[in-house]
């Protein structure tokens, strides 16, 4: 914002010594009637005589600062300078007037908005950690750019990189992409061993699988991967479970602090299970329109609903093989997405035990494949649907036999993390730090499809990783570097099960009890500016209550998971952090998109993952507008330089899952 030359900072700097002169003393926090803290300090105003005319005078300049006083009064303090700013509006003609009158004004203002600005309780530990100043922060903000954004994307996104799957020629292009641009930055290895790399070692397999399944002397073959996707976790070059009984156990759930068992006493080893996809859908008892909030979490997913959590609960109650009935709504995704990811060549984490404590058979099978093997069993399908439902559900036999065949092609993977550090300038705290995460990772090319055959993952996640670049070269601006470290993490294999992540996790660079938080980003926003900031697991940590701040300085507000039932908290690389206590923050894009008409967020969120989420099509878009993703990025960076700078580590909010976790971790330290 343009300001006048002679005017602005002698009022600028007045203001702030005014500041102190009204006051009698440093605002007290006292208890307002919410519970709330509120400041309330003493005034020491100046006489208003003579200065009416030059009020009167300048009445239309004020006009133009009503707006930034309205939104200061209900900020946090440190956006307080753009009100300064838009004092230049006013006029020239009345400076010598108007000067003192303002600094009497404005401090009126600035005052009575610490009195009006409510601090939640939960939030008075953070508000009490060392907030960056403007000028410390703004060459650093200034420096993440929609178009330096584009650039890392095209070139990521670009088929040369051939979809950057794990273990090919796409790696390699990718990772020599990324250390290039670490040291470009200046930033130093992130391994100690004082390399830019972490090696994940993995085992790729690709299946060769065939299902049928016998009712009575009908057998039916069960088409894949048009009709079902199919493979051994085991790290054996073939599987076969032949005759295995079918037995149907409504969404496999075994959760006490719900009193919900849907296994009962019925004893599945050696047996085929089949499961629904997400949690048991219970609807409110005083408003069967919705779900029930003490139950499963009401709509939002919990990881009983997670597939991964379907093949664990299998491989614990001794299961020859597990499947899962796809719906598209329950699953957060259509189909195909499954296809595109177990179709071809996967990949697990090496294994001392080759896997062998997993179910032999995971699979997943369409809905309409399910209906026809559940009639064919005299069975309906739906039927037994709503039973899942009801807390005294039992498993029920499906009077069917279950034949899976599978040979794997299997290779050793050696794949790579990529880890780059700013060192800390605090001399006791650089030991500790604040790791940013990104997959580098999509689905490579698939040579037997007709047509495009790259998978270039431009929004999924090239963008996420581009982002992940400029918050790197953000940080290197900073003059003096944050008190602790800052870890700028580029993981592999994130679409096969968040494998770089869990091994970083379980074999961390430096303590996670010395890590303080990860903040991780997974497709950014391309469409524009928003109102509005989602977080996916909202709720859960304190770095929520940075991140409102900072939002707030943008005039925006912080929401809850536009689409919860989807279980994204359980689908990107935070969640390895989170299992293990380590506070985790991801945020999505926004659905209240500025100049667009209501509904146009879903809409493209809707759009994307039709037609482009794990599909070819997932490309740079003429139509991007990379101006929102700017804002995300900025607001990410601030809470990460805040937490980083801080007296006090982020905490889990009570009632979650993982701070029991977290505080176990803390007092081990301490010992």
């Amino acid at each position: 914002m343009n300001m006048n030359r002679r005017f602005a900072p002698e009022l600028t700097s007045r203001l702030q010594d005014s500041l102190t002169e009204h006051c009698d003393h440093e605002p007290t926090p006292s208890r307002s009637q919410e519970g709330s803290f509120v400041c309330r300090p003493s005034f020491k105003f100046p006489s208003w005589e003579g200065r009416r005319g030059g009020f009167m005078g300048s009445f239309h300049g004020l006009r133009a600062v009503r707006t930034d006083y309205e939104l200061v009064r209900t900020r946090s303090t440190a956006s307080l300078i753009l009100f300064f700013r838009s004092l230049s509006k006013v006029r020239d003609g009345v400076e010598s007037v108007l000067t003192r009158f303002m600094e009497s004004f404005v401090v009126r203002i600035l005052l009575l908005a610490c009195c009006w600005s409510a601090v939640d309780p939960s939030r008075a530990q953070v508000a009490n950690q060392r907030t960056p100043a403007a000028a410390e922060t703004q060459a650093a903000l200034d420096s993440i750019r929609s178009e330096e954004l584009l650039k890392h994307i095209r070139v990521l996104a670009s088929d040369e990189f051939e979809g950057r799957a794990p273990g090919t020629h796409g790696e390699e292009l990718t990772v020599n992409y990324l250390i290039e641009q670490c040291k470009r930055l200046g930033l130093k290895p992130g391994n100690p061993d004082g390399t830019y790399i972490q090696n994940v070692p993995m085992v790729g397999f690709t299946p060769q699988p065939s299902f049928s399944y016998r009712v009575g002397n009908q057998t039916t073959e069960v088409a894949f991967p048009a009709e079902c996707v199919v493979w051994s976790p085991w790290f054996v070059p073939e599987v076969d479970v032949v005759d295995s009984e079918m037995i149907f156990v409504g969404y496999g759930v075994v959760a006490p602090e719900y009193g919900w068992d849907d296994f009962k006493d019925v004893d599945v080893r050696g047996k085929t299970i089949v499961m629904l996809i997400n949690d048991p859908a219970i609807p409110d008892p005083n408003d069967p329109g919705k779900l029930d909030d003490k139950m499963f979490r009401g709509r939002a997913m919990t990881y009983y609903g997670r597939w991964t959590y379907k093949y664990e609960i299998a491989a614990a109650k001794g299961a020859a093989a597990a499947i899962i009935v796809h719906e598209t709504g329950p699953a957060g995704y259509p189909y195909f997405v499954l296809v595109s990811s177990n179709s071809r060549e996967n990949f697990d984490l090496q294994s001392p035990n080759k896997n062998r404590d997993r179910a032999s058979v995971e699979s997943w099978i369409t809905l309409d494949q399910a209906k026809k093997f559940f009639a064919a069993a005299g069975h309906d399908f739906d039927s037994l649907k709503q039973s899942a439902i009801r807390r005294d559900f039992r498993p029920v036999p499906l009077a069917s036999k279950a034949t899976f065949r599978i040979k794997t092609a299997l290779r050793e993977v050696a794949s790579r993390n990529v880890a780059a550090l700013l060192e800390g300038s605090d001399a006791k705290l650089k030991n500790e730090l604040v790791i940013y995460t990104a997959h580098w990772d999509h689905l490579g090319k698939n040579p037997k499809m007709d047509g495009d055959q790259i998978f270039n993952g431009a929004l999924d996640n090239a963008s996420g990783t581009a982002g992940l670049i400029e918050l790197a070269e953000a940080f290197t601006k900073l003059r003096p570097a944050p008190r602790r470290s800052t870890l700028f993490l580029f993981v592999t294999a994130e679409e096969k099960g968040l494998l770089g992540a869990k091994y970083y996790a379980t074999h961390p660079l430096y303590p996670l009890t010395k890590t303080l938080a990860n903040l991780n980003m997974d497709v950014i926003n391309p469409w524009g500016r928003t109102r509005d900031i989602n977080v996916i697991g909202y709720g859960s940590t304190t770095l929520e209550d940075v991140l409102q701040d900072f939002a707030r300085a943008q005039g925006r507000v912080v929401t809850p998971d536009s689409e919860p039932e989807k279980g994204r908290f359980y689908r990107s690389d935070h969640f390895e952090f989170a299992k293990l206590g380590v506070p985790a923050l991801y945020l999505k894009a926004g659905v209240e998109f500025i100049g667009k008409p209501a509904g146009y967020g879903q809409q493209k969120s809707d759009e994307y993952t039709t037609r482009d989420y794990h599909k070819p099509s997932d490309e740079v878009k003429p139509d991007w507008d990379l101006s929102g993703a700017v804002e995300d990025l900025r607001v990410l960076f601030n809470v990460g330089y805040r937490v980083a700078q801080g007296d006090t580590y982020p905490e889990w909010k009570p009632g979650t899952e993982f701070k029991a976790r977290r505080e176990d971790m803390l007092r081990e330290r301490q010992r």
